[in-house]
Parts: structure tokens; sequence; C-alpha cells
């Protein structure tokens, strides 16, 4: 069996793919791991490309459609074997030696599913991005932050945070999983299309009793928004409806109603301020946002009961036992740093 496989999920990403895909092969083939491409159905040139470019050196997957982030990698990964699966953003630039860190690292510690590395800003260099940073969580109602993210406040990276340390979630932007953990955990959730599912996925990993790791001593640089912009009204209704979704199936029983009422009415205080904002689409993405969680009632608590899953445990990982909101816009504490002593690891 393969060691390790380089996944990269591509949608009409071609440009991305000339900037950054020689990198990836070049700072890849130094540990002699594969690189694949699983193109989502693109309609541009992505493929062509790469078979003039890179015919010997990547293998395509083609995918008939666009599956999502989600469907796509379920499908790309279901057709790999090997004993790890990276899954890279074609936006993102990785660094020489970015892969060794993370692959000895999960060999030396099989306990742990999965693990990320620094994550910083491909147009900021000295910035953390938004998407991963030094470590994802998320807080008792199922926002996600970072160490080095908060919101839209992105730290400058002074290292601060260069130090291996257990996280919530690994970022989907750039993530190493142990294969044998991502089939007995079932992959991403596809119903999220796109969007929380890695946060979704985790949180079954610390139920199956895994752990998941950041790794200081590996680095990329991350353009983010590669396939949906930070501001576009779809990315917010991913966002509100997934997070739902991944509430509804993971919340221990003993919190259950009580922390879904209280989302729900932070996201009805999160529309009203679109709205008087006077960002109308963004409002409505919210209302669609729950509309659909409600239609899809169903099928989450299928999910939900569904036999074999372990004991529910919202503890089992490192977790901000309060509001990130409450935190961040009412007590102005606007840096990881000055969450640490509140943080709660049991």
């Amino acid at each position: 069996m393969l060691k390790t496989a380089v996944v990269i999920l591509n949608w009409n990403g071609a440009g991305y793919l000339r900037l950054f895909l020689g990198s990836v092969v070049s700072h890849s083939r130094e540990h002699g791991f594969a690189v694949y491409v699983a193109d989502n159905g693109s309609t541009d040139d992505s493929i062509k490309w790469i078979s003039e470019n890179f015919s010997d050196e990547v293998t395509v997957i083609r995918l008939d459609r666009n599956y999502g982030f989600a469907g796509g990698y379920n499908l790309a990964l279901s057709q790999i074997e090997s004993e790890y699966f990276v899954l890279l953003n074609s936006d993102v630039e990785v660094t020489e030696g970015w892969l060794g860190p993370l692959v000895n690292f999960m060999d030396a510690n099989p306990s742990y599913a999965s693990c990320q590395p620094k994550i910083l800003s491909f147009k900021r260099k000295e910035y953390f991005e938004h998407a991963g940073a030094a470590g994802c969580y998320i807080d008792k109602f199922g926002f996600p932050f970072c160490r080095g993210r908060i919101f839209h406040i992105e730290e400058k990276d002074s290292g601060q945070y260069d130090a291996d340390r257990d996280i919530f979630w690994s970022s989907g932007a750039c993530m190493i999983v142990r294969r044998s953990a991502w089939i007995k955990c079932g992959g991403f959730d596809a119903d999220f299309f796109a969007h929380m599912e890695e946060i979704d996925l985790c949180w079954r990993f610390h139920r199956e009793g895994y752990r998941v790791a950041f790794i200081h001593d590996s680095a990329v640089y991350h353009v983010g928004g590669g396939a949906l912009p930070y501001s576009s009204p779809f990315k917010v209704y991913l966002n509100f409806r997934n997070s739902l979704f991944m509430l509804y199936k993971n919340l221990p029983p003993a919190n259950f109603r009580l922390l879904l009422f209280a989302r729900k009415t932070i996201d009805g205080i999160a529309a009203l301020s679109f709205l008087f904002k006077g960002e109308l689409k963004c409002f409505a993405a919210v209302i669609r946002a729950h509309y659909h969680y409600y239609r899809s009632m169903r099928e989450l608590k299928l999910k939900r009961q569904a036999p074999g899953l372990p004991p529910y445990d919202y503890l089992n990982g490192p977790v901000l036992n309060k509001s990130i909101v409450f935190e961040f816009y009412a007590r102005g504490r606007r840096t990881f740093g000055s969450l640490k002593t509140d943080f709660d690891l049991k």
C-alpha cells in the first residue's frame, strides 16, 4: 500500500493549478509521495493543462460533476489506497519539507486521526490565514475559531503559537488524515456539500477516541476564498446551515435542546445584523439555511440515531466552554492568547 497520497480537489481551478501544482509536485517528490488531482467536473482547461505539464507526476481522478468538497473527496479517496491522505486545497502554496513533519507525527502517534500544519496567508505571508491558522477549535455553541484567527481578526505570526498542540479540528485547506480513521468514521458527510464538513468529521474522530493535532514546524500559504469568496451569500448559507447540521448530529443529549435553542437565537441576531447593514442577500441566506435545516430534520434524526455510533461526549476534545461571540464582541477578546486561561482541555 502507498504510504501517503496528496490529493487536491479541483473545480475550475486551472489558474491556481498553474500557480501552485508545480511546488506541490516538487516538494512531495522529495518524500516519494504520490500526488493526485481529483477533478469535480471542471469546465475550464484544468485537465488539459495537467496532462500537458504533469502527465507523469500527477494522477487525475475525473468525477462526472461537481459533488462539492465533501462528496468530491469521498468519491476520490475511495479510489486511493494509502496509509495517509493529505487533503490540500488547490489555492495552497506548500514549502520545502512541509510533508515530513506531518507524516512523522502521524507515524509516531497512532492515537491521532489527523493533524494540520501552520496555515499562513499567501497575500500577507507574515499573517495567519483565515482557514486554519495555527489550529482550530469550536466554542460550546459550535462556532469555529483558530489560534491566530478569531472571526475576521487574523494575527501576525511572531512565533507565539510555535508549539505542537491538540486541537478540535484540522483545516480542510491542508490536513493529513489516517486512512483507517477516515474509513471507521465514515469520511465527510456529503450532505454538507462544502464548509464545516471537516469539523463534523473531527468531532466524530473525538467521539471514537482519536485525537487531532497542530504541528508547528510544517507551514503552507493559503490564498483563501478560492472556490467561494468569504463574503459570498452562498458561503453564508452553507456555514449557517452546516453548523446546525453538525450540532444536531453531535451534541450530547444533556445539552441538546438548550444549546440548539441558544445557537438559533444567536443566528437570529446575526440575520438581523445583516438586515440592518443592508446586506439583504446574506440576511436571506441565513433564513434559507434555517429553512433547509428544518426540511432536513428526518435525515438528521437518522444520522443522530445511527447504530454503532460511540457515546456522545461534547468535551472529548478541546472546546471553549463559553461563547466566542460574547468573548469577542462584548469582552473585546480578539486573540487566542487572551482566551487561553479560560480554555477547557478536558
